[in-house]
């Protein structure tokens, strides 16, 4: 007799797609503040609408129209590349994510049996969420508003959406293939090897000269050229059809990957470790060691969080070293992936103890200890991931002139430590119930990430482009003096988050939504 396993996977596209409108409607049901959830997609659509028209608008004279017409010369031939790296963000997202997100967590989907093409179709609903993905397609419209003629732009940016479309569906595809080699008996080691393999093979066609030849031998430099005049009709129907496609064979693969055991996430949570003995504090107390050694652990064992920070830890570093970004640049690459590394925890971070939040309560430490050692722990992880960045651009671009390095040094310091009292902050004032095991989870609804993701993206933008500009001073101690204040007012956020945390009635608050996984 089938099961009602065997008739969620013969499920049909119309099911999964009516299934997966039922879970976005109800995730979207579950925003607190859904007038902040409104006015930010009123200002998503209102800068997408911006980034197409606007960029085509600017009309500058003397130096900056210089500088405009330099920048459209530097961008006209580049269309195809463009296009390509956003077939190339989108299979990084996928393949690093474990597929794409979850609408329903594993615990939450255990009494409601979702089918492998509604889990696919809610990943690439829950795509637009993602800041990286906004952030793509904004320079894409603008990008293309800059080097198309007016007569010709309204269709190029047609094709633009299209093949965004298109590239989110192959990607989701492609990263539902590669979690399912990871979760063959061997394929941890398969997707290690493969992805060291491509990125030695980039960076040999880098340095041979060859690199730019191939990308400009891709198809897509053909559909940047023809999207520009009268083929944008056919270009952008072939693009879409190319979309459906993608979409429909994606199911494929995720039916595949979602039918085998997740051996990473099994190993971590079925494997037998031998007891230690308790760590020898090198500074503080015994109790912190021990918590320390605790909230590292929780760290490590999320496989999802594992591979974040790997990824973010190398992947801009390896962009600043291949491409050989100059340090006015460098400078902005802290700020983003020390606010990507709180992306995956920090901004729920009392979510890695779950259930055990309540043991951890238990513990004879004090309030005043726990705090710190898990905004300690929270700031190792974005010190880490933003530091690899530094260093990989130090072995490119040698070291910096005095000013530079001081302002750089200087402004990865602010940013790790104005992210920090951010995140604790909002770990206490927002806690959320989540299961990290899975490694498709998130810290906090979906809505609620894009908007910390977006508002982090501002902050630390913002911070770096000021030490970018005082990098251009001749005073080394100007970025030293500038860095003062901002690392006095997060200082005084942070002690501030911390008190709350030492009274009762917040710590139980927060201790009784995580624990209700």
């Amino acid at each position: 007799m089938p099961s009602s396993t065997d008739a969620v996977h013969r499920s049909g596209w119309g099911d999964a797609l009516r299934d997966a409108g039922h879970l976005v409607a109800f995730r979207a049901r579950t925003v607190r503040r859904r007038r902040s959830a409104a006015a930010g997609a009123a200002l998503v659509l209102l800068l997408t609408v911006l980034f197409a028209v606007g960029p085509a608008d600017v009309d500058a004279d003397g130096a900056v129209g210089d500088i405009l017409d330099t920048l459209v010369d530097a961008l006209s031939g580049n269309v195809g590349a463009a296009l390509a790296g956003t077939f190339l963000l989108s299979v990084v997202s996928a393949t690093t994510s474990g597929g794409g997100r979850e609408l329903l967590s594993r615990s939450e989907a255990s009494i409601h049996p979702l089918s492998p093409r509604t889990e696919h179709l809610g990943a690439l609903a829950l795509a637009p969420l993602n800041l990286a993905w906004l952030i793509q397609v904004w320079g894409l419209l603008a990008v293309v508003a800059l080097v198309t003629p007016g007569d010709a732009r309204a269709g190029a940016q047609v094709v633009v959406v299209t093949w965004v479309l298109a590239a989110t569906a192959l990607g989701q595809a492609v990263g539902w293939a590669v979690e399912g080699v990871r979760r063959t008996p061997h394929g941890v080691l398969v997707v290690r090897g493969a992805g060291v393999a491509i990125a030695l093979g980039v960076g040999a066609l880098h340095l041979t000269g060859h690199l730019r030849p191939v990308v400009e031998g891709l198809p897509t430099t053909w559909v940047a050229s023809a999207m520009q005049d009268d083929r944008w009709p056919l270009v952008a129907l072939g693009v879409l059809a190319l979309a459906v496609l993608a979409v429909v064979a994606g199911g494929v693969p995720a039916a595949w990957a979602l039918g085998l055991p997740p051996r990473e996430e099994l190993r971590v949570q079925s494997g037998v470790h031998e007891a230690r003995p308790v760590p020898e504090p090198r500074w503080g107390s015994a109790d912190r060691a021990l918590l320390r050694r605790l909230d590292r652990g929780s760290v490590w064992r999320s496989v999802g969080m594992r591979r974040g920070l790997m990824v973010l830890g190398v992947g801009p570093g390896l962009v600043a070293l291949v491409a050989g970004l100059e340090w006015g640049t460098v400078l902005l690459l802290p700020g983003l992936t020390a606010s990507g590394a709180a992306l995956l925890f920090g901004v729920n971070a009392w979510c890695l103890d779950g259930k055990g939040m309540v043991w951890r309560e238990t513990l004879p430490v004090s309030p005043a200890d726990v705090f710190d050692v898990r905004a300690l722990v929270v700031a190792e992880c974005m010190a880490v991931v933003s530091g690899v960045t530094v260093v990989l651009a130090l072995l490119r671009n040698g070291l910096p002139p005095l000013v530079t390095g001081v302002a750089v040094v200087s402004c990865w310091l602010v940013v790790v430590v104005q992210v920090l009292a951010i995140v604790m902050t909002w770990s206490i004032r927002s806690p959320y119930s989540v299961d990290l095991s899975s490694p498709r989870a998130t810290p906090a609804p979906h809505a609620a990430m894009a908007g910390y993701a977006g508002r982090l993206s501002l902050v630390t933008t913002l911070t770096a482009m000021l030490f970018t500009g005082l990098a251009a001073l001749p005073w080394a101690w100007a970025p030293v003096v500038v860095a003062v204040p901002f690392l006095a007012w997060s200082t005084r956020r942070l002690r501030r988050a911390r008190r709350r945390w030492s009274a009762g009635d917040e710590r139980a608050r927060v201790v009784l939504t995580v624990a209700a996984v």
